[in-house]
């Protein structure tokens, strides 16, 4: 892929901190969308060659936290977003569409309800956070497409509740275990019931924790801020095995490798975080619980669900069509995977419907 423009930003004008984005323009284009994830980098999503060639620019922004999980707070990445909505105002670009992959759904989300309403004064760790309504301007749509409804809300359904010590990685509730051939698949609704309690005690647990934890730091004579921690287990969702949850045209197990590995692995969603962003990103009381957000916001939206998705599974996509209402558009890619690897065909078509409806806008 060829860069037409690497564009360097300050978040806070004159301030910081610099956080760098990709542009793309479309020829004679007034129409101009914005692709960014709170961690990974975009400049080189698929919608980079398929938007600006039917009309619409595209500017994939990475935010301060680019491939930095274990500090990322959501507070801090409104302003990146800001930054980049500023800089496409400033280039004369009349219409301006956030895009929401994957865990840039809730990010956009998150950004355009502040953008309209600003009523973010701190973290969830009680950190003060000043973000100025003149540096959030507003966008004028939401596309979303392949979307998970937030970081929290996945690791909730992928949290091993089958954990008995968070100092242990190897303690396992064998009653509570998706891996263990005499629970399943197929998993019983009494089964999957018992999990999905479990593993939202369990996130509950490492909050309570983290939140005790925080005020012994900070009520200390060395007045600590934060300090690091591991969280054990994190990729045991029973829809990775059993198809009939959640049903759609998903293959078993996940995108990334093998659940197990992952699972008991060093590697995997908020393996390594710091209190405070656990708090802010993975814990229930983040603030970037996307259907919510977006429930919050006026702009119309467009929805697309991947059929074939392990990712963002129905029901994840009817908590956004349930938030959104009448401003909806709806369509489902039919064989669609998450991020639509060695599917050319898949690819031109969200490019063309998101460019079609970003048009007519």
């Amino acid at each position: 892929m060829s860069i037409s423009e690497l564009v360097s930003l300050d978040v806070i004008p004159g301030r910081g901190p610099r956080i760098y984005g990709a542009l793309r323009r479309a020829v004679n284009s007034k129409c101009a969308a914005l692709i960014v994830h709170p961690s990974s980098n975009f400049f080189d999503h698929y919608l980079m060659e398929e938007l600006p060639k039917r009309g619409v620019t595209l500017l994939a922004l990475n935010t301060r936290y680019l491939n930095n999980d274990p500090h990322l707070i959501f507070e801090h990445i409104i302003d990146d977003v800001g930054a980049g909505v500023r800089y496409l105002r400033e280039k004369g670009f009349d219409k301006i569409v956030l895009l929401g992959n994957s865990g840039g759904a809730s990010t956009v989300a998150l950004y355009q309800s502040e953008a309209e309403n600003l009523t973010i004064t701190d973290t969830p760790a009680g950190d003060p956070v000043r973000l100025n309504a003149e540096n959030l301007p507003s966008a004028d749509g939401i596309a979303l497409f392949g979307a998970h409804p937030g970081r929290a809300l996945l690791l909730l359904k992928w949290i091993d509740g089958s954990v008995t010590d968070e100092n242990d990685p190897l303690s396992v509730d064998n009653s509570l275990d998706i891996f263990k051939p005499e629970n399943g698949p197929p998993f019983t609704p009494q089964f999957v019931s018992k999990v999905r309690r479990a593993q939202q005690e369990r996130s509950e647990r490492i909050s309570n924790r983290t939140r005790r934890r925080l005020q012994t730091l900070r009520s200390s004579p060395e007045n600590a801020r934060d300090e690091a921690f591991i969280v054990h287990r994190t990729c045991a969702d029973p829809r990775f095995f059993d198809l009939s949850l959640d049903p759609n045209d998903r293959e078993p197990g996940m995108i990334w490798g093998d659940p197990y590995r992952l699972n008991y692995g060093p590697r995997d969603i908020a393996r390594f975080t710091t209190l405070t962003s656990w708090m802010s990103q993975w814990s229930l009381a983040s603030r970037a619980h996307g259907p919510d957000c977006i429930a919050r916001t006026t702009v119309p939206v467009l929805n697309l669900e991947f059929t074939a998705d392990t990712n963002a599974l129905p029901s994840d996509i009817a908590m956004w069509t349930d938030a959104v209402g009448d401003r909806q558009e709806f369509h489902r890619i039919k064989d669609a995977t998450h991020f639509l690897i060695d599917q050319p065909k898949a690819r031109r078509n969200v490019g063309e419907v998101i460019s079609d409806w970003s048009l007519k806008l």
